[in-house]
């Protein structure tokens, strides 16, 4: 039989270091060696031999063992080595995202900054807007009251004149002489009244260019002022008298009238609305141009959003209400009469193209009348440089109203 046997035992001490090597010197000690039969002397060597063997393989083990731990502890540094570095780009990163953090709260402070700055600016607006809107109120205010204290200045006066007028009336049989005196006396100060009410009226005018045709006007007026007789001014005085209780009367009936008059308008709205869909109807059919191709604006009321055309509107009825055209519907007045609402197309020039009755006064005479009232303060002013881009036509509508002026609501 057979055994084998290990021979060439190297000394753990002069095993090699490296794997390879050592791998190599495992390979000779292990190696199994073809032998005759041993001996019973050889028998007895095995033990010794299988006991080198084993401390060979534990040997061998150990430094296996010693070569895993060293890989391993390589392994753990390299690992370390690579964990600093990941704190490092870690702590790189924290400081970026710092500062990305600081520039956007800079950013964020610079947006607060600027919010700030637009509504303080805001405020500061909001605050000149208001300024202005009340000093406009106070102007439009101080206006009013102007225009109230002349009216109420001119009621005294003619009043004033009717108790003189009854006056010279009572001593009209005794003195003749000074009767005539007391009437010349009297036409120098009707014509110095109304000439202060037209220098009034002009002050408040904005047109100042009409000023020369004012004062025209006053000049024919005190004429006509000096040529009336003394029974057309005791005539005047009783028709001042009847005219302001007609005025109670009408004021009481106005709220009544008030509700036909706009059931006019509206059929006469509806009226123009038909009318004006068959005009655009015939100029769509028809080859040539007519009136209707105008650019067309209506205003029936006092308020508009267009703020130039409520100022020309505006500026239209002072000039008809300041220029004492009540004298030229005076005696026609007498007549019963409703108040009329007329409607007056102007072109951009300040020129007028047609006055259209919506509510007729009832007396032909009256309504021809103001007919002659509009024509006679004609022109009216040009369109303003931003009414004149949209407009060729304005048509106004007015109410008109008759107690001591004409006033056109």
């Amino acid at each position: 039989m057979a055994h084998k046997v290990i021979a060439n035992v190297v000394p753990p001490k002069s095993l090699p270091s490296e794997p390879r090597e050592f791998r190599k010197a495992e390979g000779l000690v292990m190696k199994p060696i073809e032998q005759p039969e041993p001996s019973a002397q050889a028998e007895e060597q095995v033990p010794a031999d299988v006991e080198r063997a084993r401390q060979v393989e534990i040997l061998a083990n150990t430094q296996r063992e010693a070569r895993r731990q060293e890989e391993l502890r390589r392994e753990a540094a390299l690992a370390e080595q690579e964990a600093q570095q990941e704190a490092t780009r870690t702590e790189a990163a924290k400081q970026e995202l710092a500062k990305l953090e600081a520039k956007q709260e800079e950013a964020r402070q610079e947006l607060v900054r600027q919010e700030a700055a637009k509504q303080e600016l805001a405020k500061e607006e909001a605050l000149k807007q208001e300024t202005a809107r009340q000093q406009a109120a106070d102007v439009e205010t101080a206006r009013l009251e102007a225009a109230k204290q002349e009216q109420a200045r001119q009621q005294a006066a003619r009043i004033d004149a009717a108790r003189q007028e009854a006056a010279q009336q009572e001593l009209a049989g005794r003195e003749a002489a000074k009767r005539e005196e007391a009437r010349q006396e009297e036409v120098r100060q009707e014509a110095a009244r109304q000439d202060a009410a037209r220098q009034e009226a002009a002050r408040q005018e904005a047109a100042r260019q009409e000023a020369a045709r004012q004062e025209e006007a006053r000049q024919e007026e005190a004429r006509q002022e000096e040529a009336r007789q003394e029974a057309a001014r005791q005539e005047a005085a009783r028709q001042e008298l009847a005219k302001k209780e007609q005025v109670l009367a009408e004021r009481a009936a106005e709220e009544s009238a008030r509700e036909e008059r706009l059931r006019q308008i509206g059929k006469q709205l509806d009226l123009e609305r038909a009318q004006r869909e068959n005009a655009v109807n015939r100029q769509a059919n028809s080859p040539l141009p007519t009136a209707s191709s105008l650019r067309r604006r209506w205003m029936f009321g006092r308020a508009d959003p267009d703020g130039d055309l409520v100022l020309y509107a505006d500026a239209m009825s002072r000039k008809i209400e300041l220029n004492m055209t009540i004298d030229m519907v005076r005696e026609l007045l007498k007549q019963p009469h409703t108040q009329p609402t007329v409607t007056i197309a102007v072109r951009a020039d300040g020129s007028v193209e047609k006055v259209t009755f919506e509510v007729s006064s009832g007396v032909p005479a009256l309504d021809d009348a103001i007919r002659k009232v509009i024509a006679s303060q004609a022109p009216y002013g040009a369109f303003s440089p931003s009414l004149a881009r949209q407009y060729d036509v304005i048509e106004i509508r007015r109410t008109w109203v008759f107690d001591y002026a004409i006033r056109l609501q």
